[in-house]
């Protein structure tokens, strides 16, 4: 076992027991929250074991990675817990009512995580000077993608969880192959508009803290706006693999205009 990875001890396996402790307290009005938050438990623990693996170049960046993702969570269902203010993605997700499907729920997790919270994440890791060479920007892009391998891998056994709590129909059953086929491909679709949407951060960032607020707040609307398509009725996971799942930044609005 490598210093970085799930290890006793290890900052992926106190995330894994923190997630834990919020399944164990999770309230009833929040019930249906339960579903996104034991899927995301159990692949912060395969990313775990994938950085003991060897998957990434840099598997100790990684850890600190999804440590700081996993914050930006975690802080967002403690808002909501606590009355506070809650990122807009994040409040319509855990205000989507318990008739929805649990895949619905799910999916309003994914949305709010990857979309809003993931470029957040990627830049409490990466400084401005790490912007500044290729090497080692290079290095920091290749271990953002490798996730994906760790993200298809959890696809099927994910799926099989939703059949085992009979949360899925005869007519979900009979798509699982392109269902699990469109899964894989808008998660690689959403984490390369992640990236470009964190260089778009980053260039904020760079700017001042006032553009960065600016860029923050577009991001956050984007992500909000996701939601009436992931809730619209139909096919969705087929829905989302032609039409996509990720939100793209565009340019800045030049200043003066």
């Amino acid at each position: 076992m490598t210093a970085a990875g799930q290890g006793a001890g290890s900052p992926i396996a106190a995330v894994v027991a923190r997630l834990q402790q919020r399944l164990d307290l999770l309230p009833p009005r929040l019930g249906s929250q339960r579903v996104f938050l034991s899927t995301y438990q159990r692949t912060t623990e395969a990313v775990g074991r994938a950085i003991d693996q060897g998957l990434f170049d840099d598997g100790d960046w990684v850890e600190s990675w999804d440590v700081a993702f996993a914050e930006l969570y975690l802080r967002a269902l403690d808002a909501e817990l606590a009355g506070g203010r809650v990122p807009r993605p994040w409040r319509l997700a855990f205000g989507a009512g318990p008739d929805q499907p649990p895949l619905r729920h799910v999916l309003l997790g994914i949305n709010a995580h990857i979309n809003f919270d993931l470029p957040q994440a990627l830049l409490a890791v990466i400084s401005v000077d790490d912007f500044a060479v290729s090497a080692v920007i290079e290095r920091r892009r290749r271990d953002h993608e490798r996730i994906d391998t760790v993200l298809a891998s959890r696809v099927a056994a994910e799926d099989h969880e939703l059949d085992a709590s009979g949360a899925t129909t005869l007519l979900d059953r009979l798509l699982t192959p392109l269902n699990r086929l469109g899964s894989r491909r808008f998660l690689r679709e959403a984490r390369q508009k992640v990236w470009h949407n964190t260089v778009e951060l980053h260039h904020a960032r760079v700017a001042g803290a006032e553009d960065y607020s600016v860029r923050l707040a577009e991001l956050e609307l984007l992500s909000a706006a996701k939601v009436a398509d992931l809730l619209r009725p139909g096919q969705v996971l087929l829905r989302l693999a032609v039409a996509g799942f990720g939100v793209t930044l565009p340019p800045p609005i030049p200043s003066g205009r």
